[in-house]
């Protein structure tokens, strides 16, 4: 640091070296000595069985009540097809939206134990109240036979509805965005086999989330639809109380990281600190005339100086000396001078947004999985085998669960250590790397998706079909497994780019925001869905003067063009990305 120069500034820069040199960390400077590491004790994988054990039963629980909530709407409460859907639209978009606040409040006040805790219990009433809707008979409207006019919810029912769907959304604000952050906490990241485990618990996590989605798109839907509602809620129920019980159990093993206060304060300080001194001129040597006081922090890691972004690096600027404390370890005013450590913490997040919004293109193609591939496969034989079973249209999307389930300990411990030999690196394929394989896989399975509905199309148009649909819609004789390879490449792309995208945030993002990092990628899902919306209208809009691509029936449709829009617009989200990963610099990395 230099102010301006002489005798007594260099008497302030060597304070600065030399104070609470044993509170320092990841290198406070390079005349100090390395610090002793904090006495943190890591149980590493002795804490998964609780903390894998709890995700996957919670898993269990809330996908297993969400995924069939458009049918229990308009069966039990008798909605209307639209009206549901709405509602759902809403509550899923808030469900996406709402860990960007858990995250904050984990972060800055709560830390991660205490968020997932009120968070579990949240949910789990919120289980409970919707497991109540379909038991009581008070708590919906009675039954109506096949043509019969049904009797609409009243306010209290609803009322308790929304009350549990309340609860529901506070748990997904603190279980989203904190898991997998607090899992990975249990692991030292300053030995080798705590790094090997911090990699193999992200894809190991994702292998249980994807698992669990199995289960609850088969057998849980299953019993909900063909035994009972409340059988069917009640079971996901007390999946959900077992994954409270096994948090809990854990709780003596679990390393906690105390929050530092909000996360986004600092970031905020550093934008109007630079704005204030926007006038100044830039540093001739940053190492030099920059406010850089030693690293006190046993959480967060000292970062070096970057010359990205430098207009940021106006805030380190020492204007005058009153700026800094006597001692000269501290500003006086942090809203006018901040440390180069929270300068380099801001370009961090800065840095990461570019890479983040291509996950936001990403989406359009995946949730195509859950939507127009099920209407697709209604209007498709789906028959197995010459018996009578058919394959419920919306258990399609287990394909793409299984090419996850399936690929992930295949990667992870046939691959993995075969690239680990090749590439030199620890994680095989960098992060980077990851993510455009995965943007790639899915623009491919965007293509086949394409070629197999108009296919599907061809033949439903020229040769005889099996027969209508409720809406009206021929039934192709072309049998739908035919977009099985369209699903489990698409599956296949999940697997690459979303656990990398959260692993990249989770070691990108300054620690005191990592909570934060688990939000992102649910925001990115919660974007995609609303873009692809967004796309949906426009199509439908655009065309639906003459040949809508998007009708009601698919055969009078062109659906494999919006397959094709999707998949020309993910070809330019690759290109995108690949700009944004040559131009990434990842966290520490020195000029």
């Amino acid at each position: 640091m230099r102010v301006g120069g002489g005798r007594d500034d260099e008497e302030v820069s060597r304070k600065l070296k030399s104070m609470d040199v044993d509170k320092l960390e990841n290198g406070g400077g390079e005349e100090s000595p390395r610090p002793p590491r904090p006495a943190v004790k890591y149980h590493g994988w002795k804490a998964m069985p609780f903390i894998i054990g709890n995700e996957t039963f919670e898993k269990l629980g809330t996908l297993g009540t969400s995924a069939n909530l458009l049918v229990y709407l308009t069966q039990v409460f008798h909605m209307r097809s639209v009206d549901a859907a709405t509602l759902l639209n809403g509550l899923n978009g808030t469900t996406s939206l709402a860990p960007i606040i858990g995250a904050f409040l984990s972060d800055a006040y709560l830390g991660r134990y205490l968020a997932l805790a009120i968070a579990s219990v949240a949910s789990l009433i919120g289980m409970f109240l919707l497991t109540l809707t379909a038991g009581a008979d008070s708590l919906h409207p009675p039954e109506c036979a096949v043509g019969e006019t049904c009797e609409k919810a009243t306010s209290y029912q609803f009322a308790v509805l929304f009350i549990a769907f309340a609860f529901l959304v506070l748990g997904s604000a603190g279980i989203r965005p904190c898991s997998m952050p607090f899992g990975a906490d249990q692991f030292d990241p300053t030995t080798e086999s705590g790094k090997r485990g911090i990699n193999s618990f992200f894809n190991w996590y994702y292998f249980t989330f994807t698992a669990a989605m199995m289960i609850s798109a088969t057998v849980i839907i299953y019993v909900q639809s063909n035994v009972s509602w409340p059988i069917g809620l009640g079971i996901p129920t007390a999946l959900m109380f077992l994954a409270c019980v096994l948090f809990f159990m854990g709780t003596r093993l679990y390393v906690r990281v105390t929050p530092e206060g909000s996360p986004f304060t600092s970031v905020v300080q550093v934008l109007a600190a630079a704005l204030k001194k926007r006038s100044l001129k830039q540093p001739k040597d940053p190492k030099q005339d920059l406010f850089d006081p030693p690293h006190t922090s046993a959480i967060v890691t000292k970062l070096a100086h970057t010359d990205q972004f430098r207009c940021l690096d106006k805030a380190a600027i020492v204007a005058s000396p009153d700026e800094v404390r006597p001692g000269g370890a501290a500003p006086a005013d942090p809203w006018r001078l901040c440390s180069v450590q929270h300068v380099e913490e801001v370009k961090c997040l800065i840095r990461i947004v570019p890479v983040w919004s291509t996950g936001i293109i990403y989406y359009v193609a995946v949730v195509q999985q859950s939507t127009y591939v099920v209407l697709s496969a209604l209007q498709s034989d789906r028959h197995l085998g010459r018996g009578g079973f058919q394959i419920p249209a919306a258990s399609f999307t287990v394909f793409a669960m299984l090419a996850q389930t399936l690929w992930i300990p295949f990667y992870d411990r046939l691959l993995l250590p075969k690239l680990r030999k090749i590439t030199g690196k620890e994680e095989g394929f960098t992060l980077l790397q990851r993510q455009g394989i995965g943007i790639a896989l899915s623009t491919v399975a965007m293509v086949i998706s394409a070629i197999v509905e108009d296919r599907r199309r061809a033949i439903a148009l020229n040769q005889p079909t099996l027969g209508t649909t409720i809406t009206g819609g021929a039934i192709s004789a072309m049998s739908s497994l035919w977009m099985v390879p369209q699903l489990m490449i698409l599956g296949l792309s999940e697997a690459f780019n979303l656990i990398s995208q959260i692993e990249f945030y989770y070691k990108e993002i300054p620690e005191h925001m990592r909570s934060v990092a688990g939000a992102l990628a649910f925001c990115n899902l919660a974007l995609g869905n609303y873009l692809s919306g967004f796309l949906v209208t426009i199509v439908h809009r655009t065309t639906g003067s003459g040949q809508n691509w998007l009708a009601q029936d698919l055969n009078k449709g062109r659906l494999d063009l919006f397959y094709w829009t999707i998949a020309g617009i993910g070809v330019f989200n690759l290109i995108y990305f690949v700009i944004c990963a040559r131009w990434y610099r990842f966290k520490g990395a020195s000029n």
